[in-house]
């Protein structure tokens, strides 16, 4: 399948993939954000058959992202697309902060045939309001779930994500990025290294769900 007749761009494995994911962009950049490009072929380098592809607002330049069904939809044109690229037997959806959230969201849909979720930065709440909670879909996720967390992340702590990972009645694993912050930036250590090692952990989990 021409995945860019759809707006979406594969990243095919080097070698026979097992797996492949569908990756969703955060609220602010698409795609083609170096986060998102450098996770896809870093992914792919690994053995993971990687698909993205951008949400309606961010193909149409508007500026704010549109309402949680459009881009469920979105998401899930994106998972049928990747079906039909890639012969990888086993389908793991994921992304980056609010692509992360919209794949629990699908999650919590039971989306036919799915092993897992991948979530580089969950975005728990919005910076400053730890009351306005993004949780209340999580404990109906029938499929393992990683959550990869900076440890200062201003959308939600590991330490604030702790009771809410209590209510899951699925599997979740959380892979703590110690002194990351949302982006998985650390203070004196090179982005590409702190990625690398993200990756591999993501990696081992998804083989180990397959």
């Amino acid at each position: 399948m021409d995945l860019t007749s759809v707006g979406a761009v594969g990243y095919q494995s080097e070698g026979t993939a097992d797996a492949v994911i569908v990756l969703a962009h955060g609220a602010g950049a698409g795609q083609q954000h170096p986060f998102m490009t450098t996770a896809a072929r870093g992914l792919a380098r690994r053995g993971v058959d990687v698909m993205t592809f951008d949400f309606p607002y961010m193909r149409e330049r508007r500026g704010v992202p549109d309402r949680a069904p459009a881009l469920e939809k979105a998401f899930r044109d994106g998972v049928e697309s990747a079906r039909q690229w890639s012969r990888a037997a086993s389908l793991f959806i994921g992304g980056k902060s609010m692509g992360g959230r919209m794949a629990t969201h699908l999650g919590a849909a039971r989306l036919d045939l799915l092993r897992g979720i991948v979530v580089f930065g969950y975005p728990l709440h919005p910076p400053g309001k730890p009351e306005q909670l993004r949780a209340g879909h999580l404990p109906s996720i029938e499929v393992p779930v990683l959550i990869v967390q900076g440890e200062r992340d201003a959308f939600g702590t590991p330490d604030e994500l702790g009771p809410v990972l209590d209510t899951f009645t699925a599997p979740v694993d959380l892979h703590i990025v110690r002194g990351g912050d949302h982006s998985l930036t650390v203070r004196g250590r090179r982005r590409e290294d702190v990625l690398d090692e993200v990756l591999d952990v993501a990696v081992l989990w998804m083989r180990r769900q397959t």
